[in-house]
């Protein structure tokens, strides 16, 4: 800082010659971005007195009253006027007036005081939190509390300016708890009770803060917790003030105690006129078992509503073939049937198969439904359109044109007057087709499918065997036709049970051909759609269904299809449009899960040559490993990792920003891994471990962790198999990676053996450092520190000796924790401020950030508590820039642990709860430290029965993890159990 008083940005004036002023801070004036002298004290104080007006007078009593109270000075009246003078000096002219014996402000632009766009910005986010829209009343409260800078009106004298100041501290107080309030209605708990144990400890006898805080932690999980605050929240009372606790905190409390399910989550329809029986009435019969789609039924419904007083109301529905369009428009049109008593026409326009159906055919059957003679209809297209539509002037009708192909093959049939309407279905979306109302149907919800289900099989098989009806709708994709041709082969084989049909629906190669009843077929319906796709589309149709992962980016896609990427677009969007590809986002594509399996059974039969398949997916593994390992080298500029990687053929994106690097990597998390899984059994195993070790920010981070492991030890088991010693290494060097980070130091410490061992066998210095290195770090978790120094000594000869500065530098950092261990406090800072220093030549990285995080660890132990808050700040900035969240958490903790020291609870407290919202690297065990601290710190804040639980918690972990910690948590816990 420059010591210039900044202008909030909240408030910045447009004119760079606007006069603003502040109130919520510090007494300050600016014109434009220039501070202005406001003067002595008591000066201030007559600017505040006057700001605080918002434009009315003041007289000179009422001033000398707010200035010095009951006792003023001989000459008051002087001074009030010697102030005013100065001030109207500084201020623009005729802001500052004289009249009636006082003073005032005016002619001010709006907004030139913080407290008066502040109290806009609060009505504002009043409103829109009565109208519904919580996430706009959020940001606009959080905009009015940024608004304040430290104490209201501070340093400026005199009673006024006191009662002012209290005022102002209890609006914003009350803000707080409103925005509080709605973050928990959010379901922002976690990131809540960091914030809202800062409050209470500040504000201790604020019920309020205090009920918000129990439910906080209630809805995380932390039940213990939630009840010892209220336990804290009544001595505490009881002590101070001989009072009982609100009934709202009570009432809280009760429900808590009853698991209030309440707790944990954050009219009538107007009736039809009856419809006479009048001509035509052509719906076809809707299915006594619709299910679901309420939301979809209620908006067409809405849509076929409004037709009266409109030209005319078109809804088209699109999506893939099964998934219920044509049964969800024939129920809305049968509901809607009492809007349009003239009658209901429908036609199958047969757009999905071979031959669709003709326009001028179908006005032919139209106008005879009307009431037309042979005679008098024309023969072509256009004349009979225009005498369909006169037919309907005057009319209310409503026509259903199901199975439509394109918009081209509707336009004539689209009634043309006001009071009638039309409903389509197609595979296709009709973009073209303007003033329609657009309709983009999905599968069913899992409620809705086990819903559509039961009604067909019955509730009693259902109920007996519920968790295999699940497996059943989801094997269908919880696509409608799939679950009714499924429940309907249940229903008429009474000997079957539901566990029988999942196990023949969990074959994927056979899935297709079990969805298929009497002239019900899955298959069939997506045969119509591929049959009418041009040679490119039918090629891309079939390579991109052979990938496996939840979606695919147009990049990645590209890879497979070896295109240019602008081609691949042309091609998946012309797929999207035909309902055989969903859009899953803006340059992302997926597949239905069964049209993922009929694309796959397309590619075996009709891809030529055969070979192409295996090419296709080895593209795709390359696009990612290259992607993966030029964003490992932006993350960590000097690794030398990446040279030791597996070349690549097909080349990756190339990124200049880390962000943007980073960006990439955590979107493509999940197919990327599926991409590694995928080549666990051919001859891309090599590379696809490589791409597994590039992409390791995605357990350090905790993004994927779950998925991540999942895929390590599939690799293990895949190298093991086929007998590839330096994958293998490579693999296990991989998965002790992802065991230290969740704190599982034994299992670490026997795949670190292992890889050890393989990696020297294959000669792999590579993974022969970086084993190295783990085993230092297991040595550490298990208090070896003497043991773990010639290992981090063996990594750091190994990295420098490959020219790996960056790893050195990490290895130096680790090595000064085992002298820490050892008691060399001395060595240990300097070992880590090398360690600095090497990583500070490569920029600002995680590995710099962790090297920050070894220093502020061994300055913390050697009690300079300033310089440890310094060096974590560091980090903390950097991991959170490179999205680090565990590592954020762990270096949260390390603070807490400053603080603590350093006698500061509260700050400890707060830290603590940031660390548990955030998580840890090293898993369970790190939770149980961060417990343990904030149990210390809760302890020191007087709030022992939280403390208590918290300690508890922590001691759970200890004993399933058979930590030595749970020692000296017992020893805490004892003298509370005792009392």
């Amino acid at each position: 800082m420059d010591g210039v008083p900044r202008v909030p940005e909240q408030w910045r004036p447009d004119d760079s010659a606007a006069l603003r002023f502040s109130v919520l801070g510090p007494v300050r004036a600016w014109r434009g971005a220039d501070s202005l002298p406001t003067g002595s004290p008591q000066q201030r104080a007559l600017l505040a007195a006057l700001l605080l007006r918002e434009g009315r007078t003041a007289t000179a009593g009422e001033l000398i009253d707010a200035l010095w109270g009951e006792e003023p000075p001989s000459q008051a009246l002087a001074a009030v006027r010697t102030y005013a003078s100065r001030l109207r000096k500084v201020l623009d002219p005729d802001v500052l007036v004289s009249e009636s014996g006082g003073y005032a402000i005016r002619s001010l632009r709006d907004g030139a005081l913080d407290l008066a766009v502040a109290q806009e910005l609060a009505t504002d986010a009043e409103k829109a939190k009565n109208s519904g829209d919580l996430c706009h009343a959020r940001s606009l409260l959080n905009k009015t509390l940024n608004l304040w800078d430290g104490e209201p009106l501070a340093s400026v004298p005199g009673p006024y300016a006191e009662t002012q100041r209290a005022r102002l501290e209890e609006w914003r107080l009350q803000l707080l708890e409103s925005r509080l309030d709605m973050d928990l209605e959010q379901g922002c708990h976690a990131e809540a009770v960091s914030e809202l144990t800062a409050l209470t400890a500040a504000h201790p006898l604020r019920e309020r803060f205090r009920e918000l805080l129990m439910l906080a932690l209630y809805r995380s999980g932390r039940q213990a917790e939630a009840l010892a605050v209220y336990a804290d929240t009544r001595r505490l009372l009881a002590d101070e003030l001989g009072v009982d606790p609100r009934p709202g905190l009570k009432e809280l409390q009760q429900r808590i105690l009853q698991a209030d399910p309440n707790l944990a989550e954050p009219s009538a329809p107007v009736a039809e006129p009856a419809a006479a029986p009048v001509r035509p009435a052509q719906l076809p019969a809707t299915v006594s078992d619709f299910t679901g789609r309420v939301s979809f039924v209620s908006e067409l419904g809405d849509v076929l509503a409004s037709a009266e007083g409109r030209v005319m109301a078109v809804s088209a529905l699109a999506g893939i073939g099964g998934v219920g369009k044509t049964t969800l428009a024939v129920h809305v049109a049968h509901q809607a049937r009492g809007a349009f008593p003239d009658g209901q026409l429908y036609v199958d326009l047969q757009g999905a198969g071979a031959r669709a159906a003709e326009p001028e055919t179908v006005l032919g059957a139209f106008l005879r439904a009307l009431g037309a003679a042979d005679s008098s209809i024309p023969d072509s297209l256009e004349e009979r359109a225009a005498l369909f539509r006169s037919m309907l002037d005057g009319r209310r009708v409503l026509v259903l044109l199901d199975n439509a192909r394109d918009a081209a093959q509707v336009r004539p049939l689209l009634p043309g007057t006001e009071g009638c309407a039309a409903l389509i279905t197609s595979r296709v979306r009709m973009v073209d087709l303007v003033g329609a109302h657009l309709v983009d149907l999905d599968v069913m919800s899992p409620e809705e499918a086990l819903q559509l289900f039961t009604k067909i099989v019955g509730a009693e098989r259902v109920a007996a065997e519920r968790e295999s009806a699940l497996d059943v709708v989801a094997a269908c994709g919880f696509l409608p036709l799939a679950i009714r041709i499924a429940a309907s082969r249940l229903a008429a084989r009474r000997t079957w049970t539901v566990s029988v049909l999942a196990a023949k629906l969990a074959d994927e190669r056979r899935r297709l051909d079990e969805l298929q009843a009497g002239d019900l077929a899955v298959k069939a319906t997506f045969e119509l759609g591929y049959g009418q796709l041009e040679p490119a589309q039918a090629r891309a149709f079939r390579l991109l269904g052979l990938a496996d992962g939840p979606d695919i980016s147009l990049a990645a896609a590209a890879a497979v299809l070896d295109l240019p990427v602008e081609a691949t677009e042309d091609l998946l969007e012309s797929l999207v449009d035909t309902s055989l590809l969903e859009s899953a986002a803006p340059g992302r594509y997926r597949y239905h899960d069964l049209v993922r399996l009929y694309a796959r059974a397309c590619a075996e039969r009709d891809e030529q040559p055969p070979s192409e398949r295996a090419a296709a997916m080895s593209r795709l593994l390359d696009f990612y490993l290259a992607t993966a390992a030029g964003v490992y080298a932006i993350e960590r500029p000097g690794d030398r990792l990446v040279d030791g990687l597996e070349p690549t053929e097909y080349a990756g994106l190339h990124f200049t920003d880390g962000s943007a690097a980073l960006d990439w990597l955590y979107n493509e998390a999940a197919p990327l891994l599926a991409c590694v899984r995928q080549s666990a059994d051919t001859n891309r195993l090599q590379r696809a471990v490589d791409l597994l070790w590039a992409a390791k920010d995605l357990t350090e981070s905790g993004a994927n962790s779950h998925q991540y492991e999942t895929t390590a030890r599939a690799m293990c088991d895949a190298t093991r198999a086929a007998r590839v010693i330096r994958a293998e290494g490579r693999a296990r060097t991989i998965l002790t990676d992802v065991l230290l980070v969740s704190g599982r130091i034994q299992q670490a410490e026997e795949e670190a053996r292992l890889a050890m061992g393989l990696a020297e066998s294959a000669q792999d210095a590579t993974a022969t450092g970086w084993v190295a290195n783990s085993l230092g770090l297991i040595c550490l978790h298990q208090g070896r520190n003497a043991d773990g120094k010639p290992f981090f000594e063996q990594a750091i000869e190994g990295f420098k000796a490959a020219g790996n500065r960056p790893c050195e530098a990490t290895s130096l950092c680790n090595l000064s924790r085992a002298h820490l261990g050892m008691g060399n406090v001395g060595a240990a800072v300097e070992i880590a401020q090398l360690g600095v220093a090497i990583h500070a030549e490569f920029g600002r990285t995680v590995r710099l950030a962790n090297s920050h995080y070894a220093v502020g660890i061994a300055l913390n132990r050697a009690g300079r508590h300033s310089e440890a808050l310094s060096q974590f700040s560091e980090a903390l900035g950097i991991l959170s820039d490179h999205r680090q969240r565990l590592w954020e958490g762990t270096t949260n903790f390390r603070i807490a642990e400053v603080h603590l020291a350093a006698r500061r609870p509260a700050q400890a407290a707060q830290r603590a709860e940031q660390a548990l919202a955030l998580g840890c690297i090293g898993g369970d065990r790190m939770r149980g430290n961060v417990l343990t601290l904030l149990g210390r710190a809760l302890s020191v804040l007087g709030q022992v029965d939280r403390a208590t639980a918290c300690w508890r918690e922590a001691l759970n972990l200890y004993e399933q993890e058979s930590a030595a910690e749970a020692d000296e948590v017992r020893a805490l816990l004892t003298p509370a159990t005792a009392a």
